[in-house]
């Protein structure tokens, strides 16, 4: 068989492009479905079971009612967790946020075990949540620091969100045009009045987002909060313990205001990031 038989043959044998293409769209698409139904399924299915009438948490749907959001936003216990989970969180993300601002100003710097530090600070990222939980609460049994919200839920909460806090705001900073603050130093401005006058207004929507950053990951954390919250409750301590109770037919709703808590919270964040990058772009 000569050379160019052969070459025919493989012409004919090889699919055209436009089917191989065809197909590969179609292969991306089939992926693509599949990978919204599993994420998004689950909180389509949360969201309508949040309005069953039924007294059991399941389908099929016995009605439609407000009745379970009314119990959640009537129950003291429910309010006082959501009322400690938003001032937590808020606690939380301002001080991370103000220590991180501090920590990425003096990271402009060269000094010694600079790389090290760094290390240090993001080591919370890397222990795992239960590890840092039984770390912390043998550390303040030890310490005979009364468990509660202010007094060892707040540090654990300040310490697990400044490695995030910090990894957001040190791009911005460590990118920022130090030749515009040289300029204002040339004027006779203080670093403390070039930093407010001058840096700050340009970061300002990266602290945004950043408080709004760390404000969601305190909002929704879970198991370091159990071990040093003591008799009180945030959100999530408060949902587990009624799931460890009972299976009570509010926890659709419980898990649809805190999804909705963190998801605005997580919008507005990402509206100031997108203006903060703005600029650059």
């Amino acid at each position: 068989m000569s050379i160019a038989t052969r070459a025919d043959l493989a012409t004919e044998a090889a699919p055209p492009a436009d089917t191989a293409g065809r197909i590969r769209r179609a292969v991306l698409a089939v992926y693509a479905g599949l990978f919204y139904v599993v994420l998004y399924l689950p909180i389509l299915l949360l969201l309508v079971l949040s309005f069953n009438e039924s007294q059991t948490i399941g389908l099929p749907m016995k009605g439609a009612t407000l009745r379970w959001y009314g119990e959640v936003f009537g129950s003291q216990k429910m309010l006082a967790s959501i009322a400690n989970s938003v001032m937590l969180g808020i606690a939380s993300a301002l001080i991370a946020t103000v220590l991180a601002l501090m920590l990425a100003m003096g990271f402009r710097q060269d000094f010694p075990f600079k790389g090290l530090l760094m290390k240090i600070i993001l080591l919370p990222i890397l222990i795992p949540g239960i590890v840092g939980g039984i770390i912390y609460l043998i550390f303040f049994g030890y310490a005979e620091i009364p468990f509660g919200v202010w007094t060892t839920a707040l540090p654990v909460h300040v310490t697990w969100v400044l490695p995030f806090a910090f990894l957001t705001l040190f791009p911005r900073l460590h990118g920022f045009d130090r030749s515009i603050e040289e300029a204002a130093a040339d004027l006779g401005a203080r670093p403390f009045t070039a930093f407010r006058r001058i840096v700050f207004p340009v970061i300002k929507p990266g602290v945004v987002a950043t408080v709004m950053f760390a404000f969601t990951l305190s909002f929704d954390e879970f198991i370091r909060t159990l071990f040093s919250i003591g008799s009180q409750r945030t959100v999530p301590v408060h949902l587990w313990s009624l799931l460890s109770d009972q299976m009570a037919p509010f926890l659709p709703a419980v898990g649809v205001v805190i999804m909705v808590i963190s998801m605005l919270v997580s919008l507005a964040g990402f509206a100031a990031s997108a203006r903060a990058d703005r600029p650059r772009r």
